[in-house]
């Protein structure tokens, strides 16, 4: 690992620089991307500040080895191709789940959401930014996505040009700049660009420092002062959004789209069923995915009344949010009813598989607002045991397992996403502690993975949220084994859908033991060791109650879901299946406590709301970090004890 990697790694451990009153005297970055702004700047007059604030809400100044984001843009300026980006743009449909997750009607499990894109000349004008730069600078379209100098001059070009077609001054004031910003985001509606505006106008009031993923030192100062004119977006031609039934925090921009409640006849109907939440039942649960397709065709397969739905799609390009179904309603989105039925389902444009498409900082930051807004709106606890990613929704039945999806996958910056939250993975406990939470430095966290184009073929190395999971504290032993995804008892793989040995950024875990550089954890029902230097460890100490089974208990079973006993269920309501999945929580092993909850089902096989019921019996569970996934187990089978020290 070299030395750049290493500060790379140790800058994004830290939560994000707001600069305060005293970073106005902060000395800028001086390294050749940095210089790379003030020609750029200079060049196209274009004030610096300004510059290194759209690219930092792009990219945060990372060049990502001129590979592509999610939706065709390259570069720190993220200058969009997107038929060169997208047109073999890896997808994948990793995964059999029925999207409700339960068996009160037949199982449906629709196509996924394709990546083919409409001709050039049909792409919005977001997508296609970098031909536009090639003709002012008169630089090659490669040149453009492969030089991040070139990419920072095509990038002030749009600037200036913005400005120009707005019959303004090329000012040395950035906040006469404020119009050419929000145009500069791509979005065609007045709220998204305005909202985009904003967010770089707050990066430039701050100023923000930060070693990029090429160990580049960029700074932008703080110019507090900087009040620009928000009025201007009101002049650019474009759009009002619908807001009518949106249910967003006003820092979000945000867009009714609806997926639509139809009966088709036989008693089918989709995409979602209705509900009174939180009066019916609590919101415990946002659930992060990622589409797999292109925006355009995202939103086309949520208004498809006949399979699948979720709440809210965020826009990689600009953070614009598109909301679908309302909060209090149930949508189809996890694979898991029990999940579904208490949950918040945000679809991100992106790809799973492609480890060099990235999300742009403009989609993290809304999201991250929008999440903390429901968070602080239904009282869910900030942590990864509520905030899921879809990959670590559990199966509900054995049979399931298999099926479940895995998005949004080792890619997604969990480290950087809960930092936007406000709760950023630090050490709660010393070194010694008897649980850790799992955070590596994304940027050089690079573990191998395979199948990201062609199955077995080596991805390309990238930055990741995971660590990879041993049986014993060698790499060169074999990985732990998940006998649900494989029953034959076969071990693990590195295939970038395979979870069955992996540990994700910010999921805490119960110590197994250590030995040297290595840390054991409880896992699946067994000890798994992962790799954790003492110069740069990749878990640190953590404060957190743990289960274990009840003294003279020599096992307990794990759940999907955490369902009823039978006879809380009234006449009327089938009763559902306690159905214990393929793992056992042993005695002497623990796991770290996500809450306590009592047995609930949703009945609500109908288009008439009329027979829906909310079981909820007095049987107790404990949701637990078990593996990837979280799972639940009976609260009478187990003890709580406070661990960490």
């Amino acid at each position: 690992m070299s030395a750049g990697a290493v500060v790379a790694s140790a800058v994004l451990l830290l939560p994000l620089v707001s600069a305060g009153p005293s970073a106005t005297a902060e000395q800028p970055g001086s390294g050749s991307l940095q210089r790379e702004f003030a020609v750029a700047a200079a060049r196209y007059d274009v004030p610096p500040s300004v510059l290194l604030g759209v690219s930092y809400l792009q990219s945060r100044w990372d060049t990502h080895s001129g590979a592509p984001s999610v939706t065709g843009g390259y570069g720190p300026m993220h200058l969009t191709d997107a038929r060169t980006a997208l047109a073999e743009a890896p997808h994948h449909s990793d995964g059999t789940e029925d999207a409700r997750g339960d068996t009160s009607r037949p199982a449906k499990t629709g196509a996924e959401a394709g990546v083919a894109l409409p001709r050039t000349s049909e792409l919005p004008a977001r997508l296609r930014t970098l031909d536009r730069a090639a003709t002012l600078t008169g630089l090659p379209a490669r040149e453009l996505r492969e030089s991040p100098a070139a990419n920072v001059r095509g990038g002030a070009a749009l600037l200036a040009a913005a400005q120009r077609g707005l019959g303004r001054t090329l000012s040395a004031d950035p906040a006469d700049w404020y119009g050419a910003v929000a145009l500069f985001s791509g979005a065609d509606d007045s709220a998204t660009a305005a909202t985009y505006a904003d967010d770089v106008y707050a990066v430039i009031r701050d100023g923000m420092r930060r070693t990029t993923d090429s160990g580049q030192r960029v700074a932008l100062p703080a110019r507090p002062r900087v009040s620009p004119d928000t009025s201007q977006t009101s002049r650019l031609g474009l759009r009002k959004a619908s807001t009518a039934r949106t249910e967003c925090p006003r820092t979000v921009a945000c867009e009714w789209i609806p997926a639509p409640y139809e009966e088709f006849g036989e008693g089918d109907y989709g995409n979602h069923d209705k509900a009174d939440r939180p009066a019916s039942q609590s919101v415990d649960y946002v659930v992060i995915h990622d589409t797999e397709g292109s925006w355009d065709t995202t939103i086309k397969l949520v208004k498809d009344p006949t399979y699948v739905s979720w709440n809210y799609t965020l826009r990689s390009s600009d953070g614009h949010v598109a909301q679908h179904v309302a909060a209090k309603d149930v949508a189809w989105h996890a694979g898991n009813w029990y999940i579904n039925s208490k949950s918040v389902g945000l679809e991100h444009e992106g790809f799973l598989t492609a480890p060099d498409s990235w999300y742009t900082e403009a989609m993290y930051r809304t999201s991250a607002r929008l999440v903390r807004y429901l968070a602080d709106r239904y009282d869910i606890p900030v942590d990864r045991q509520h905030i899921l990613g879809h990959d670590t929704v559990p199966g509900t039945t054995t049979a399931t397992i298999p099926g479940m999806h895995t998005d949004p996958g080792p890619y997604w910056d969990w480290a950087h996403y809960f930092q936007l939250l406000g709760k950023p993975f630090r050490a709660t406990a010393g070194a010694g502690a008897d649980v850790v939470t799992i955070r590596p430095g994304y940027t050089a966290n690079k573990p191998s993975y395979t199948g990201c184009e062609k199955a077995g073929q080596a991805c390309a190395p990238h930055g990741s949220n995971a660590v990879r999971l041993y049986t014993a504290p060698d790499e060169n032993a074999p990985l732990v084994k998940d006998i649900g995804l494989r029953p034959g008892g076969a071990p693990s793989t590195t295939d970038v859908n395979d979870v069955g040995a992996r540990a994700s950024t910010g999921q805490q875990y119960a110590l197994a033991g250590r030995r040297g550089d290595w840390t054991a954890i409880w896992y699946l029902g067994q000890k798994a060791w992962f790799h954790s230097p003492r110069a740069l460890p990749t878990a640190v100490g953590a404060r957190a109650s743990v289960l274990t089974p009840k003294a003279g208990v020599a096992e307990v079973p794990v759940y999907g879901r955490a369902y009823p006993e039978a006879s809380a269920y009234p006449a009327g309501v089938p009763v559902q299946t306690v159905s214990a999945l393929p793992y056992k929580l042993l005695a002497g092993q623990r796991y770290v406590v996500g809450g306590r909850v009592p047995g609930e089902y949703l009945y609500a096989p109908t288009f008439d709301t009329t027979p829906h019921r909310v079981v909820r019996g007095e049987e107790l569970y404990y949701e637990i970090q078990f593996g990837h996934r979280v799972a639940f187990v009976k609260a009478a089978d187990v003890e709580v004890r406070p661990a960490g020290r």
